[in-house]
């Protein structure tokens, strides 16, 4: 089990740095460190895109399926000032590989979207 831990929180971890490389994203809470552990998994947004918009063509164009909306979490999404976040979730089952083929078709998606303003 602790290497399943483990390996989570370094999944985690590259999942976090590698969505920094996003334009325009807003991840929810802290970075990862050596004192503060997060769950293998990241809330965000990305500017003037809708996070249901994200989960729906990531998912239809891509075949990577990410959550959007509440996720349980209405107070904090009030007090953020956000009405929904898309958040990627990864398990001992993921790959680092797996988190760069959604941080591609992220990008692409982000450039789809703002292709049109």
């Amino acid at each position: 089990m602790q290497k399943i831990h483990d390996y989570e929180m370094e999944l985690g971890r590259y999942l976090y740095e590698s969505l920094l490389s996003v334009p325009n994203i807003r991840i929810y809470g802290p970075a990862p460190s050596d004192k503060c552990q997060r769950a293998a998994l990241c809330s965000f947004n990305v500017d003037n895109i809708h996070p249901t918009d994200l989960a729906t063509f990531l998912d239809q164009q891509h075949g990577v399926a990410i959550r959007s909306g509440h996720h349980c979490a209405q107070p904090l999404h009030r007090y953020l000032g956000v009405n929904a976040s898309a958040r990627a979730s990864l398990y001992f089952y993921n790959t680092k590989e797996d988190i760069d083929r959604f941080i591609h078709a992220l990008k692409d998606t982000v450039s789809f979207f703002h292709s049109f303003k």
